[in-house]
């Protein structure tokens, strides 16, 4: 890996030089909501707010302060925040969501998942 690669990386990396998450497609919620703050949507501040509180909510309810924990704030802080700023409201990205798990556990491993259009 090159030079510039690397230091591109180290956003996604701990200060222990640990990956700040368990799995790289956890890593495309800040992807998402850096793109969203870029295209005006909602500002970073905005963005440093909900993450913040979604933070602070999980620690208030004496959540594990570990990665997963982390990438579950940042995803509802970006639901949260999406649903504020356009027409898709939160019953709706918990009805996408769960038809997704859904279609995610009955697909046999190794195969695609396949959601279906309602």
């Amino acid at each position: 890996m090159s030079e510039v690669d690397a230091n591109a990386l180290k956003p996604l990396a701990a200060v222990d030089g640990e990956p700040a998450f368990e799995e790289p497609w956890q890593a495309q919620v800040l992807a998402i909501a850096d793109t969203l703050v870029q295209n005006g949507m909602f500002s970073a501040g905005e963005w440093s707010e909900a993450l913040g509180a979604a933070l602070q909510q999980a620690a208030s309810a004496s959540a594990v302060d570990n990665q997963e924990t982390y990438y579950r704030c940042a995803l509802d802080a970006l639901e949260t925040l999406v649903a504020r700023h356009s027409e898709i409201d939160e019953s709706a990205m918990s009805g996408k969501r769960k038809a997704w798990e859904e279609a995610y556990l009955s697909t046999p491993h190794g195969q695609p998942v396949n959601l279906k259009v309602e």
